[in-house]
């Protein structure tokens, strides 16, 4: 790979970078304020719309910085549920990294591939919708693996009223947002 190419891949990186920092920090105080119950969680889109446009490598780089986000947000910012997604609070262990990292690794990973299988009109809003049910369907799966048993099993009470709310926001904005996006970037790539 010459020095030119990997330049070009940092500054893709960074740039999507800068733009999850953005929604992260925007979207924490705007749901803070947000009346209803619903929060959806829309870092993972930058990480979605950059493994199409940009490939599993950067997607993947993108999906692991997302879970760097997780560990650290949830180390600072404490809340009832910090510990799983931080192995460094109390109840927190090794299995937090792996809820945090793992699924946000593949959100960089599976919607790639998903595009590619079916560019089609509507590739694009699969892709979407796919990378929000990896993050939904492995970050849920593991905490109910892992931490199901916590607090004598209340916690499946919370991933019950997360699968019917945010997990469906989150598919919806996905797919909307991918669609737009993904064929004008492509576009503008070549």
């Amino acid at each position: 790979m010459n020095q030119q190419h990997k330049s070009s891949q940092v500054a893709i990186v960074a740039i999507f970078f800068a733009v999850m920092l953005l929604i992260h920090f925007l979207s924490s105080f705007v749901f803070m304020l947000w009346p209803v119950p619903i929060k959806p969680t829309l870092v993972h889109i930058p990480v979605i719309i950059a493994s199409i446009v940009y490939g599993p490598r950067i997607g993947a780089t993108l999906g692991g910085l997302m879970g760097a986000i997780s560990v650290i947000n949830s180390t600072i910012v404490l809340l009832p549920t910090s510990y799983l997604f931080s192995p460094f609070v109390e109840h927190g262990n090794i299995y937090s990294l792996v809820i945090a990292i793992v699924p946000r690794v593949l959100i960089g990973i599976l919607p790639y591939y998903t595009y590619k299988l079916f560019s089609l009109r509507f590739g694009a809003m699969l892709s979407g919708i796919v990378g929000s049910l990896t993050n939904t369907v492995f970050v849920l799966s593991g905490i109910f693996i892992f931490f199901g048993s916590v607090f004598n099993g209340s916690i499946k009470a919370l991933l019950t009223a997360i699968i019917s709310t945010n997990a469906l926001a989150e598919v919806i904005i996905s797919a909307i947002i991918t669609q737009i996006l993904v064929p004008r970037l492509l576009t503008f790539k070549q």
